[in-house]
């Protein structure tokens, strides 16, 4: 391989290039048309309070799809609904092709075992172990045995970027930054195809934040699976999504490159990507 020939190939393993991220995998991706969750007229409401009112959205196979918006918008609602946490009141979920809600209930548990989730949080158990935490779901499904555990546990951190004995620490003696690593470790552990995180760079420093966002674009390169993120870091929503959408009062008012993020030419994306108080988006009264 000749200079020219690495640098170009490191150009587009560079979590930063997101538009370069989505064009390799498009050429990788040769007739993959039909999208990796597909909604369509999805709606919800909670009392009076309608929160969803007909999202329609689509993100594609083998890439990271960032879901924006602000507080109130719908965007955990949303996740929540695609993950059976919550059932729409009306609305198409599809995965894979599958209408979700036609699927029998062994049908539908197999397919939430494809799924990993990062919370904002963490959601740690406390009462665990780092190695147990990780590698809880593939404990739980009896997967694996609780010796084999321990070497799975210390192989995944490595990925994270964490020793081995990290595992045997509590969740209470990790820093902010090992914590959502755990968390990360444990999302993928169980390989899925379909990872979601819920404002994964919340409450960590730039820095931090910056290596989370490469660690997520690595694991999700490894696995080759696809991505849905919300966020309000727009410096997060460019280096982890090669594809973004957002949210406005229960609808999905714009899709695109999520590299294009603050120039879209949609005045409500660009003022909130930008973070301009002046603008289309103005904070409501609460009554």
């Amino acid at each position: 391989m000749t200079p020219s020939d690495r640098e170009a190939q490191r150009s587009v393993n560079q979590p930063g290039n997101a538009s370069d991220r989505g064009a390799q995998r498009s050429v990788n991706q040769p007739g993959n048309e039909t999208p990796k969750i597909r909604l369509r007229s999805l709606r919800k409401s909670f009392g009076a309070k309608r929160v969803l009112d007909g999202v329609d959205l689509d993100v594609r196979a083998n890439h990271s799809m960032v879901l924006l918006g602000g507080s109130g918008s719908g965007k955990s609602v949303t996740i929540k609904c695609i993950l059976g946490l919550i059932t729409p009141d009306e609305g198409l979920i599809e995965i894979d092709g599958q209408d979700v809600s036609k699927l029998s209930r062994r049908d539908r548990t197999e397919m939430r075992d494809r799924i990993g989730m990062l919370f904002q949080n963490g959601a740690l158990f406390d009462s665990l172990p780092v190695w147990e935490n990780v590698c809880f779901k593939l404990l739980a499904q009896k997967r694996i045995t609780r010796a084999a555990a321990r070497d799975k546990a210390a192989e995944v951190l490595a990925q994270v970027g964490l020793a081995a004995s990290v595992g045997d620490l509590s969740p209470s003696e990790l820093s902010g930054g090992m914590q959502k690593r755990v968390a990360l470790a444990r999302a993928v552990a169980a390989q899925p195809d379909i990872i979601f995180f819920d404002e994964p760079t919340t409450g960590l420093d730039p820095i931090m934040g910056a290596v989370i966002d490469g660690l997520i674009v690595d694991c999700v390169q490894r696995l080759g699976a696809t991505a849905l993120s919300i966020t309000h870091d727009m410096a997060s929503a460019r280096r982890i999504g090669d594809d973004a959408a957002m949210i406005h009062k229960g609808q999905i008012i714009w899709t695109g490159a999520a590299g294009a993020l603050g120039n879209t030419g949609n005045a409500m994306v660009d003022q909130f990507a930008r973070g301009e108080r002046e603008g289309p988006i103005q904070m409501e009264l609460r009554r």
